[in-house]
């Protein structure tokens, strides 16, 4: 497995060494000990799956205090514009994202830490996501914040008349207006 940096250190992109012959291809899509190498501890407790059509705009979700997450995110099937933006208090990079384009073709992988919230739009078709998660979901500790902050400048690659959004996600308040978030301590410790 190959890891990449990104403009925020903390969030890696990874790439699986694919074996190839005329009969179809293997690849390890999760290694637990090039994982720790590279990242830390990712302990995987949850397996997410989300199917989705052209023009979905999910995010951008995270989980506060006990119950926050890190996962490592790629494409089944399709592609997306993975986002992930820093929410850590403090940190140099607070308030930037990092976005990438995943999809079954390429097989990239993000690993999108703890204090970060995470968020995809589809831009094929019909795409299908999985992410690892190192914490189980909780319910009562959902956070959020706006896709479409300005403050943010993220580009979704996706028409804003052709965005398609669950009724949660079109109202949550924009980063500056969110109460609970992470606060970053130097050495890259999250709280």
């Amino acid at each position: 497995m190959e890891f990449f940096e990104t403009q925020i250190a903390e969030v890696v992109l990874l790439r699986p060494k694919v074996f190839g012959d005329g009969r179809g291809c293997f690849f390890e899509s999760f290694n637990a000990r090039a994982v720790e190498d590279r990242i830390g501890p990712f302990p995987v407790v949850q397996i997410n799956h989300s199917e989705s059509c052209y023009g979905v705009i999910r995010g951008l979700h995270f989980q506060r205090g006990a119950a926050a997450q890190a996962k490592l995110v790629r494409v089944l099937s399709g592609g997306i514009l993975d986002v992930a933006v820093d929410i850590r208090r403090g940190s140099p990079t607070f308030g930037l994202h990092v976005a990438v384009e995943l999809s079954a073709d390429n097989r990239l992988q993000l690993f999108v830490p703890r204090g970060f919230a995470h968020g995809f739009s589809v831009l094929s078709p019909h795409a299908e996501v999985e992410y690892l998660c190192d914490n189980c979901y909780d319910p009562a500790a959902e956070g959020a914040v706006a896709w479409n902050d300005p403050q943010l400048g993220i580009d979704w690659q996706i028409p804003a008349g052709d965005a398609i959004l669950s009724d949660r996600d079109r109202c949550h308040p924009r980063l500056q207006e969110c109460e609970e978030l992470f606060e970053y301590f130097p050495g890259g410790t999250t709280f």
